[in-house]
């Protein structure tokens, strides 16, 4: 199965771009993952449209076809291992390609989370869309290493 994460523009913490890029070299151990940053559009006056800008560009990234995740505060939460089975379960069901949505400081648009197959919460805690970047990709890798009965998880 092929993870790919949606960010959009790039990781502008140093520290935690150099973070993802270490997972993101774990991981590929376990399975494929692309990371596409998005150019973000220019802000407009009007935040709403600036939203629906953004959602708009996140939705026209993924291939027909692709499980959508939205990542929300006010999505399902996860425990490591119920991640790790639901990504058991979506391989299991023939899952070829998920990609996983992070919306900017204004998060994500009605029209992303509408559309999108699971809407994910990471914690009901707000935390820059940085480092949510950074937390998805390491559960991800724990997910992985959960299922293969590796010691990183403990």
């Amino acid at each position: 199965m092929k993870h790919e994460l949606l960010f959009l523009g790039k990781t502008k913490d140093p520290s935690i771009a150099k973070s993802i890029d270490e997972y993101a070299g774990r991981l590929k151990h376990y399975t494929s993952l692309s990371i596409s940053i998005l150019k973000e559009k220019k802000r407009s006056k009007q935040n709403r449209l600036f939203i629906e800008d953004q959602g708009d560009l996140l939705l026209q990234a993924v291939s027909k076809g692709t499980l959508v995740v939205a990542l929300d505060s006010r999505g399902i939460e996860f425990t490591s291992e119920s991640f790790a089975k639901k990504i058991e379960t979506w391989e299991l069901h023939g899952t070829k390609h998920v990609s996983y949505m992070i919306g900017g400081p204004e998060g994500l648009s009605e029209k992303v989370t509408s559309s999108a197959n699971l809407i994910l919460s990471l914690s009901k805690m707000t935390f820059t869309h940085d480092m949510v970047r950074l937390f998805l990709i390491e559960q991800l890798y724990r997910a992985y290493t959960i299922k293969a009965g590796e010691k990183y998880h403990k």
